[in-house]
């Protein structure tokens, strides 16, 4: 690890007149979680950083039936699963959370840090950059794309969208504030991420001289959430593939679906087709494996990867079951 500058600002403001409006010089570091490591293997060589856990209106967490849940960028995850109000409202939350199964990452890790994390490529990580390019071609079609995307995969990106959080967010309406020179700015979590298509664009909707302030969650009482992930093992790995719902069931029937897949596809994937597929009918397991299918209908596997579209499609028929079945 190189060496860098170390700043530890006790205002947004400060903070923010801390970054440059490029990315490389400066990282900014909460958790440090994923930033320290890939410090440590020579992805990230910031000449400095600015450390925002220091910041105190990073780190509240408020809940009003008017304005939602309120998360502050440097709340850690376990102090969001250990939130009584979290638990009780917002269960589909909770879910994603515990699916990081280690106690040193959900103390240290924080929710901004979550959403914004790098991808777990294996290309990337070992320095072929974020399109895996060498002499202008991509590595993955035909290399080791185990773990790589079956949707959104039309190239150059082929990486998978590594966080836990933002679909059960993308499908809750959530949006998050961004802070820099010029103000304050809001965008849903689903605006947050991006499919880069040129070298030097990131995967999310961030300037280098922003930063990711705040989660605001709607409270939508009624409304019924699962998060279903399958994984190789049960220890700290990332999902081979995920889904999220949420819906409402009125009548007997299913209202105001939002289907979200993770870990198939470079950006958080909503689907529609499974959305029109749920979208007035009556909950049972053929609709929800109706729904599945619908969900990887589009998707075109790599060379290595085609067993994903199975593991997408089961994530999507037992979330949708287990919102129906265990409620809101």
């Amino acid at each position: 690890m190189q060496a860098f500058e170390y700043a530890s600002p006790r205002s947004l403001q400060e903070a923010i007149r801390l970054l440059p409006a490029q990315w490389g010089p400066t990282d900014v570091l909460a958790g440090g979680t994923d930033l320290v490591s890939a410090m440590k293997d020579g992805i990230s060589t910031p000449q400095r950083l600015v450390n925002i856990k220091q910041i105190a209106e990073l780190h509240r967490m408020t809940f009003s039936p008017r304005a939602g849940l309120h998360i502050g960028a440097t709340v850690t995850l376990r102090e969001l699963l250990d939130d009584g109000t979290v638990q009780q409202h917002y269960p589909g939350l909770i879910q994603a959370a515990e699916a990081v199964r280690s106690e040193q990452l959900l103390n240290m890790g924080t929710v901004g840090g979550e959403l914004l994390q790098r991808p777990r490529c294996w290309y990337y990580r070992n320095g072929y950059g974020l399109l895996a390019l060498r002499d202008g071609k991509s590595l993955v079609p035909e290399g080791e794309n185990q773990y790589h995307a079956i949707l959104g995969n039309a190239g150059p990106a082929y990486f998978v969208s590594p966080s836990f959080l933002a679909p059960i967010l993308i499908a809750l309406g959530a949006t998050v504030q961004l802070h820099g020179p010029r103000g304050a700015r809001s965008l849903p979590v689903q605006k947050l991420f991006v499919t880069p298509t040129r070298v030097g664009q990131r995967e999310h909707e961030l300037a280098p001289n922003e930063i990711l302030t705040e989660i605001r969650v709607p409270y939508r009482p009624g409304v019924r959430t699962a998060v279903y992930e399958i994984r190789e093992k049960e220890a700290l790995d990332w999902p081979l593939a995920m889904a999220a719902v949420a819906l409402r069931l009125e009548g007997g029937v299913v209202r105001d679906p939002r289907v979200v897949l993770g870990q198939v596809a470079p950006v958080p994937w909503p689907s529609p087709e499974a959305e029109r597929t749920l979208t007035g009918k009556k909950p049972s397991e053929d609709l929800a494996d109706a729904a599945g299918r619908a969900a990887v209908a589009q998707a075109t596997p790599l060379s290595k990867n085609g067993y994903k579209v199975q593991l997408a499609r089961i994530a999507v028929k037992r979330a949708i079951l287990s919102a129906v079945q265990q409620g809101g």
